[in-house]
């Protein structure tokens, strides 16, 4: 056994979430990309070889990545992490005030649980000697990178940039923007200028995936594609340089699934 009571943790998640407005889009949909997180972790555990006890505790972690968030939202209204980093946020509610007893019982995983909701967020990892902890900060890393491709295919653009589609779909795409999928590496949030930058800065988490499923998951949700197709791009430079963006994540994606 365990200890993990995966449907004793969803409920007193159900519960602490209760204290913020269920109505608040931004609420809601950190709510919903908590559960698809959850059913993120659920497909790379299940087809990868990952024991029971290791896939109840990433179910769990995916379950609680997110917690500091909603405090955020609440106290800012924004996901600026310059603010207030979520993730450290998370870490300070569960295990400095406690609250990570309301979801486990037993504390035998507290540093695996810890250590990967502090990491979850970062644009890389430190050098992590514990191959378990390495494990989790990996999967919850996936898992949520995963659903932020089902967030941004699926979500509305002019919410997602604070202003309209088309003004977006005349930007250009910076030079090193350009280089860094060329070198086929994550994006810093300070390389980028246009919102285009931004944009493709998503689709090159791509280059922080670590596990043969979570490359499949994006082949079979076509998360490329749609991803790129959701605007029409009026500059042809532009144009251009997001086909060539296009042929590089969809080469990398394929050679790793």
């Amino acid at each position: 056994m365990s200890g993990i009571d995966l449907e004793y943790a969803r409920k007193s998640f159900q519960k602490y979430l209760s204290a913020y407005d269920a109505k608040d889009d931004k609420i809601k949909l950190k709510r919903v990309h908590t559960f698809c997180v959850v059913k993120a972790a659920e497909y790379i555990t299940a087809r990868e070889n990952i024991s029971e006890e290791d896939r109840e505790l990433a179910l769990l972690i995916a379950l609680l990545h997110d917690i500091g968030r909603f405090e955020q939202l609440k106290k800012y209204n924004s996901y600026d992490d310059s603010i207030m980093d979520h993730a450290k946020f998370g870490v300070q509610i569960l295990f400095e005030e406690g609250k990570i007893r309301d979801f486990i019982e037993t504390d035998q995983y507290d540093k695996i649980i810890r250590e990967a909701i502090y990491w979850h967020s970062a644009y890389q990892l430190p050098h992590i000697e514990d191959k378990r902890i390495l494990l989790h900060c990996r999967l919850i890393r996936d898992a949520d990178k995963l659903d932020n491709f089902r967030v941004k295919a699926t979500e509305s653009l002019e919410a997602h940039f604070d202003l309209s589609k088309e003004i977006v779909e005349k930007e250009e795409v910076s030079d090193n923007i350009l280089e860094a999928v060329r070198e086929e590496r994550s994006i810093l949030r300070a390389e980028r200028t246009t919102h285009l930058d931004m944009w493709i800065s998503y689709l090159a988490f791509i280059f922080d995936l670590n596990f043969p499923s979570s490359f499949q998951y994006i082949l079979e949700n076509d998360y490329i594609n749609t991803n790129i197709d959701r605007m029409n791009y009026t500059n042809p430079k532009t144009k251009e340089r997001m086909e060539e963006v296009r042929k590089i994540c969809l080469a990398y994606v394929k050679k790793r699934a």
